[in-house]
């Protein structure tokens, strides 16, 4: 038996232990971690093989008297989010300041979050995935309280009760699901909703509370994504939170949310979900249009792109929401639809985790100013830096040629089939966002140059390395997607074929 998945899960956690003894070095540990991490997760990822099922499996007796079992495995979808997960946690380390009050807590909190991360996308056991669902909420919570802005502590305090109340629903459905079925396993659980034992089981053992054990379900995902209207948590703490957090929260724990609509939700309670499929679609599409009219709004720029990312999950949802329409469409548009969906999330994490990075630059050269009529002109003094985050910045529009038009172009082919009043409404997310991200570039890097950023620093060479691998990767995905598409299109269609509407 293979225990790749128990030492990645592990690794950043040793790093953590060995960063809060370390003090002013707690950063070099940290890197040197985060750098072991994402080459296991490399490893794994070229490990996962084309026929969409489980691989590195570990099982074992935990707590037979409570049929507990520590369960885990990954297939292309797990792989995926391991490989954002260690990428996106290397760029926050890299970012982090070298100087800072008390770096060994810092870092060693980062690398508690980055376990708590691989521990939720390969655990197959409700228990065991709880408990790393959980690990990640409170190093976050930390990082925002201990090193936020001026509003950290609002900020902290909202974003881990809102947090915290989907999980408490998530945990009372799968208490339910336990007392009803006698298991936690997830594979389990899939095969018995596919047979529709497991309605039959809910139904004997609980009565008619099916429909209410997949809201409880939803509720803990949608607040995680998030989906609107439970969302409100989401501006203030990526605003307040300092930068590199900010880019473990969109980059990676957002991503954990439509994970366990993808791996929980519709595999056990598909049934349930295609009842309120009209509901559900319709809180996608407001998440869209108005994610993206909210980040028009905004004259922050970490508020504007907090925004953004709402929209951009938006389309994962509704792709997420359109393929649980029963007897709705092609098993192709179903496919193309989620296929969209996995790539989106890895190509959002990855874009912005990387514009969060330029804003934390920004942030720094200019004394703390993000304010979008702020600047003007940084193309001048800044030409390398805007270029730079230029790319990053039309990866996010969907630009042609870079990894964001791979995602949303998969996704629209595959809703419109399926709700095409859907699609087609959510094209306006598209146009919004294109408004927004060129008046950024506008009101930033064009016009007048303000006398007070002549001498705006460009980007440094270690800087440029230090990005040059995820912009590279952008446009690698943008140009040459099956390098991906191939192992996600398999694990979707294994996915779909298990799954009962």
């Amino acid at each position: 038996m293979s225990h790749l998945l128990t030492i990645l899960t592990a690794l950043p956690a040793l790093g953590a232990a060995i960063a809060l003894m370390t003090g002013n070095r707690a950063r070099i540990v940290a890197l040197l971690s985060g750098v072991a991490s994402l080459v296991l997760a490399v490893w794994i990822w070229h490990g996962i093989g084309s026929d969409g099922a489980m691989h590195f499996v570990e099982s074992s007796a935990w707590v037979p008297a409570l049929r507990i079992e520590y369960h885990l495995g990954v297939d292309g979808l797990g792989a995926l989010m391991l490989l954002l997960s260690s990428i996106v946690s290397l760029m926050a380390i890299a970012a982090s300041k070298k100087t800072m009050a008390q770096p060994g807590l810092y870092f060693a909190l980062v690398l508690l979050l980055e376990s708590g991360l691989f521990g939720t996308f390969t655990a197959l056991n409700f228990f065991h995935w709880f408990l790393f669902w959980e690990l990640s909420l409170i190093p976050a919570f930390f990082l925002i309280k201990l090193w936020g802005g001026k509003g950290r502590g609002p900020a902290a305090t909202q974003f881990f009760v809102y947090t915290m109340v989907g999980s408490v629903a998530l945990l009372l459905a799968f208490v339910a699901l336990f007392n009803a079925t006698g298991s936690m396993d997830f594979e389990v659980l899939t095969r018995m909703a596919a047979s529709g034992e497991l309605a039959t089981a809910i139904q004997l053992h609980l009565g008619p509370v099916a429909l209410w054990m997949a809201l409880g379900v939803l509720l803990g995902f949608a607040v995680k994504v998030p989906l609107m209207p439970f969302h409100t948590w989401l501006p203030a703490t990526y605003s307040e939170a300092p930068t590199p957090v900010t880019m473990l929260l969109t980059g990676a724990m957002s991503k954990m949310g439509v994970y366990g609509l993808l791996r929980l939700a519709l595999p056990i309670f598909g049934t349930q979900l295609a009842r309120m499929r009209t509901e559900l679609l319709v809180l996608a599409v407001l998440t869209v249009v108005a994610g993206a009219w909210a980040a028009a709004a905004q004259r922050d720029l970490k508020r504007i792109f907090a925004y953004s990312s709402i929209n951009h999950l938006g389309y994962c949802l509704l792709a997420v929401f359109a393929v649980a329409l029963p007897g709705s469409g092609s098993q192709l548009s179903q496919t193309a639809a989620l296929d969209g969906a996995v790539l989106q999330m890895f190509n959002h994490g990855l874009t912005a985790a990387a514009i969060f990075w330029f804003l934390s630059l920004i942030e720094e050269r200019s004394g703390g100013l993000l304010g979008i009529d702020d600047f003007g002109g940084l193309r001048k003094p800044a030409p390398v830096f805007c270029g730079l985050m230029g790319v990053a910045l039309f990866s996010s529009l969907g630009l042609p040629g870079l990894n964001g038009f791979v995602s949303e172009f998969l996704i629209f082919r595959g809703v419109f089939p399926l709700s095409w009043l859907s699609a087609t409404i959510s094209v306006l997310g598209l146009l919004i966002t294109a408004a927004v991200i060129l008046t950024v570039i506008q009101r930033v890097f064009t016009g007048p140059l303000p006398a007070r950023w002549v001498a705006f620093p460009d980007m440094t060479t270690n800087e440029r390395l230090a990005l040059a691998p995820a912009l590279v990767l952008m446009l690698v995905l943008g140009l040459a997607p099956q390098l991906v598409a191939g192992t996600v299109n398999a694990t979707v269609v294994h996915l779909l074929a298990g799954w009962r509407f």
